[in-house]
């Protein structure tokens, strides 16, 4: 009996994989923009949700605390959550009215630095005259006076933000207190949809998740409190009006990737040209600046990477894309969603984690987010 040799395709074997893995990849790709089409048409309803469940990774701990010392669940609920409301409200209430008392002394210091600004334009090395400048001025007016329209119809649409803004508060709220209250029944309900075997893998790898969720928002609160140190010390020292609020404000946006920074430092740079002049805000500038570039190239790449066990380059791509895709939404939740699936993929990877009981994974302790693999954990491969 003779036997012939398979007949060899026509088609080379490496355009052949290069085939099935691109429609493969074009898939996947797809099923990528339909979810993210969806989420973007439930915008505003993901988003809150989605910060309503960082607020109660970073307060679930305290609900657990006070439940070990025999607190009942909806008492601790109730105490987490009108604490942190107060500790955030009397924060931004601080904030506020520290600014509205220092406005009178503001105004009188800008009114100062208006005149001293012209007299140098007149007398400076520009040698300006005083009618230009009043030209200068009353062509502002008409400018502002052309595009009145425009700044009115810009002053509706924000209200209407504002509107939305309150009513995304008001779900943040209302989620949160049902996340901190019956967060483990909750999720008991959405793994029923998982098949009975491996159920309990996927319990212990949203755990994990949840675990890295919860570092995620203690490395950004530490983030926090060293800008709002490191800008207010500067604010101190150089005697910059309001240097406390606007420290606060500082570790207030701190929470809101990029724009945050930008916003918290553009104020203190203006407060300190009005009330001390342009050396003093250059100065501020430079320390704002320092202290962004330590946050963007130190403390979020190595200590938001070293909490959540994602590598530092990773962490800054994530917020860049997020950024990018989804604007100032997108690079806040951009980290702590990379975080969420890093640890839950490797929990289901690991084989460490097909014998721990659910039960085991204390989601309030950081060093639970992954089960420690070498190759995917740099701490572990040391």
């Amino acid at each position: 009996m003779s036997t012939n040799p398979p007949e060899r395709s026509p088609i080379p074997a490496v355009l052949r994989t290069s085939a099935a893995l691109s429609w493969r990849f074009l898939v996947v790709v797809a099923a990528l923009y339909v979810v993210g089409y969806i989420f973007g048409k439930l915008a505003a309803l993901v988003v809150p949700l989605a910060i309503a469940l960082l607020l109660a990774a970073l307060l679930a701990p305290a609900v657990a605390f006070l439940m070990a010392h025999r607190v009942p669940r909806g008492l601790a609920t109730v105490l987490v959550l009108v604490s942190g409301l107060l500790l955030l409200g009397g924060m931004l209430t601080f904030v506020v009215m520290t600014f509205v008392n220092g406005l009178p002394d503001l105004a009188a210091q800008l009114t100062r630095s208006i005149d001293t600004i012209s007299d140098w334009l007149v007398n400076g090395p520009l040698h300006l005259s005083e009618t230009q400048l009043r030209d200068y001025a009353a062509q502002i007016g008409k400018t502002l006076q052309d595009n009145q329209t425009g700044i009115t119809t810009g002053a509706i649409t924000t209200a209407a933000t504002v509107g939305e803004i309150l009513t995304e508060m008001l779900l943040v709220l209302f989620a949160l207190a049902f996340l901190l209250y019956d967060g483990p029944g909750i999720w008991q309900f959405l793994i029923r949809v998982v098949p009975g075997g491996p159920r309990r893998r996927v319990d212990v790898a949203g755990r994990r998740s949840l675990a890295a969720l919860v570092s995620y928002v203690r490395a950004t609160g530490a983030v926090a409190v060293v800008d709002a140190v490191g800008i207010g010390i500067g604010l101190a020292v150089l005697r910059v009006p309001l240097a406390i609020p606007l420290a606060a404000l500082v570790f207030i946006c701190a929470f809101v990737p990029i724009f945050g920074a930008v916003v918290a430092g553009a104020v203190a740079v203006l407060i300190a040209l009005v009330a001390n002049g342009p050396l003093t805000a250059v100065i501020v500038l430079v320390i704002v600046i320092a202290v962004n570039q330590l946050e963007s190239h130190i403390l979020q790449p190595f200590l938001l990477g070293r909490a959540v066990k994602l590598h530092p380059l990773a962490v800054v791509l994530a917020i860049a894309s997020g950024l990018l895709v989804a604007g100032i939404a997108g690079a806040l939740l951009a980290v702590p969603l990379l975080a969420v699936l890093n640890s839950a993929i490797r929990s289901l990877r690991s084989e460490a984690d097909e014998h721990v009981s659910p039960a085991d994974v204390h989601t309030s302790q950081p060093d639970e987010s992954g089960p420690d693999e070498p190759g995917l954990d740099t701490e572990a491969d040391k």
